[in-house]
């Protein structure tokens, strides 16, 4: 498995969307992300449990607002301007919750981050 390299100070990363990740935008901003469940053991489960091919996560207000600010070229730190403008104090602790959002992100292989 290739992993990009995280720098030091994990603020200072820049997120891409993963090539094949496909997602949605309603109208009232809320961001849907439709994951293909792929795999021998997750295709087992579709016709053993009737899981779905495909799954749609729906992220809050908060992430799909974060979610929408991923451009290629911002890094999370300037990422955080634009949310505290939008949320203002609910926003905070602004930067341990976006740095959790992005690791979570990170971790469903939803994002990847810029070398």
């Amino acid at each position: 498995m290739k992993r990009t390299k995280i720098k030091a100070n994990y603020l200072e990363n820049i997120p891409v969307v993963k090539e094949g990740i496909e997602w949605t935008k309603d109208d009232k901003g809320i961001v849907t992300l439709h994951v293909e469940n792929k795999g021998v053991v997750k295709r087992l489960t579709q016709i053993l449990l009737r899981k779905p091919k495909v799954s749609h996560i729906h992220l809050d207000e908060n992430g799909s607002f974060a979610w929408l600010l991923i451009d290629g070229n911002r890094c999370i730190l300037d990422m955080g301007e634009p949310v505290k403008e939008h949320f203002g104090e609910k926003a905070e602790p602004l930067y341990p919750r976006l740095a959790q959002f992005f690791k979570i992100l990170e971790t469903n292989k939803f994002i990847e981050y810029k070398k």
